[in-house]
């Protein structure tokens, strides 16, 4: 379960190498490091655009700036130097708020899923101890 909001958080994170950093997260706090990993991609090269955009945007909400109009993305040091500081606050603030949120609730969907599960065993468990069926 913990491993799930691990990777969850880990994939909206704008960052290079998000499977490593989910690795050393999920050994440092001891958790499933394949399913952390795993996770990760969830952010991958498709959909890695449409999840900063929104970042993007749900920062510029939460912050209360208007968008900045930018040229297009080229991959250049002047577009780093120029563009990218002045987007990099919402950028983060909207990631670190994506990652949180979804860390939250695939922990607690795993939590459920988990708790039903077992919920579910233990009834039929009852069920058939009731009817006299051989296990």
């Amino acid at each position: 379960m913990r491993s799930v909001a691990v990777g969850l958080f880990m994939a909206f994170v704008p960052l290079p190498f998000q499977m490593l950093f989910a690795a050393v997260a999920a050994i440092i706090l001891r958790v499933n490091l394949p399913t952390a990993a795993a996770l990760v991609w969830i952010s991958n090269p498709l959909t890695m655009p449409p999840i900063l955009f929104f970042a993007y945007k749900l920062g510029l909400w939460v912050l209360r700036r208007s968008p900045h109009h930018m040229p297009a993305f080229t991959l250049s040091l002047e577009w780093f130097g120029g563009e990218f500081l002045k987007i990099w606050e919402p950028l983060l603030v909207g990631s670190f708020l994506l990652s949180a949120s979804t860390a939250l609730l695939g922990y607690a969907g795993m939590r459920l899923f988990w708790r039903c599960t077992v919920a579910r065993r233990w009834a039929l468990r009852r069920q058939r101890r009731l009817s006299g069926e051989p296990r």
